[in-house]
C-alpha cells in the first residue's frame, strides 16, 4: 500500500512508522489512522521486523491528537468509520501486536496522541516533549485506554489530574511518575531508541510475544471499557455540550458548560 500521512521504513529487524503532517503537529485523520492501523498489521506478519517504533515528523510534536475529515469518495470502507472507532482499533493493534511498540515522543504528544504513547510497550522521550489531555475543555474524552490504563500506570489521583485538569507536563515530570521510560535530548532521541531496539530485536520473539501478553492480561477487560467509550464519544460529539466547547476552545474563552450540569 502507497501511504500519505505517513512513512513506513524498515531496517536493522525494525519498522518505523512516522506520522508525516508536521505542518499541524501531526494532528490525524481517518485516513492516518487507517494506515497507521495497515503498517502494524504489515509489521505484526513480517518476519524481518523484529520490533516496532512510532514517532512524528518533525520536532514540534509527536502527534496532537485527531480531528474527523471528510473522506475522498474512492476511501475504504474503514477510512469512512467514525474517528473514535478507528482511533480503537488502533490502540487495539498497537495493544495485540506480538511484538514492542516503542514511542519516541519528540515533542507535544496531546489528547489522542497521548494515548497512543500511553500504549505503547515503552515510550523515550525527548527532553522538549510535552504531554497531556485537552478533552474536557475541547469537548471530548477517552474513558478507555486513555483514563483506565493510564490511572494503572500512574496511579489513580495522578490520571484524574491529567483529565481533570488538563495540564501540561514535561518529560522529565513524566519520567518520575512512570509514564515514559527515558528522556534524551532533542537530537539524541532516535539514536536512543535505536539503541533500545537493538537490545529488543536480539531477544527470542516468543519470549517477547508471551511477555507482551502477560503484561496485557491484568488490563485486557480495559479493551470492553474502551469499545464501550468509543460508541458513547461518538453520540457526545454531536451534542450542544461537546460543540459549545469545542467552539469556546477555538475561540480561546471559557465555555459556558454551567447549563450542562
Amino acid at each position: 500500500m502507497e501511504f500519505q500521512d505517513i512513512l513506513y521504513e524498515k531496517y536493522n529487524d525494525r519498522a518505523r512508522i512516522t506520522i508525516n503532517r508536521p505542518d499541524c503537529m501531526n494532528m490525524f485523520t481517518n485516513r492516518t489512522l487507517h494506515e497507521m492501523i495497515t503498517a502494524l498489521q504489515s509489521a505484526w506478519t513480517d518476519k524481518e521486523v523484529g520490533a516496532v517504533i512510532l514517532t512524528g515528523a518533525g520536532t514540534r510534536a509527536f502527534t496532537i491528537g485527531g480531528t474527523p475529515a471528510e473522506t475522498d469518495a474512492d476511501a475504504l470502507p474503514i477510512e469512512k468509520l467514525p474517528m473514535p472507532s478507528l482511533f480503537t482499533q488502533l490502540l487495539h493493534t498497537i495493544r495485540t501486536i506480538p511484538k514492542p511498540v516503542i514511542a519516541a515522543v519528540n515533542g507535544y504528544a496531546i489528547g489522542g496522541g497521548h494515548v497512543i504513547q500511553v500504549v505503547c510497550d515503552l515510550t523515550i522521550a525527548s527532553s522538549s516533549a510535552k504531554f497531556g489531555q485537552v478533552g474536557p475543555k475541547v469537548g471530548t474524552f477517552d474513558a478507555g485506554y486513555g483514563s483506565a490504563y493510564l490511572a494503572r500506570i500512574v496511579g489513580e489521583k495522578k490520571a484524574r489530574e491529567f483529565w481533570y485538569l488538563c495540564k501540561k507536563y514535561t518529560a522529565e515530570e513524566c519520567l518520575q511518575m512512570g509514564l515514559v521510560n527515558a528522556v534524551v535530548e532533542p537530537d539524541k532521541l532516535m539514536e536512543e531508541t535505536d539503541k533500545w531496539v537493538d537490545t529488543i530485536v536480539k531477544h527470542s520473539p516468543t519470549a517477547l510475544a508471551a511477555l507482551k501478553a502477560s503484561f496485557n492480561a491484568d488490563s485486557a477487560s480495559i479493551w470492553g471499557i474502551q469499545s464501550m467509550a468509543g460508541v458513547a464519544l461518538g453520540m457526545y460529539f454531536g451534542t450542544d455540550e461537546a460543540k459549545e466547547c469545542g467552539k469556546a476552545f477555538a475561540e480561546k474563552r471559557d465555555a459556558d458548560v454551567a447549563r450542562f450540569r
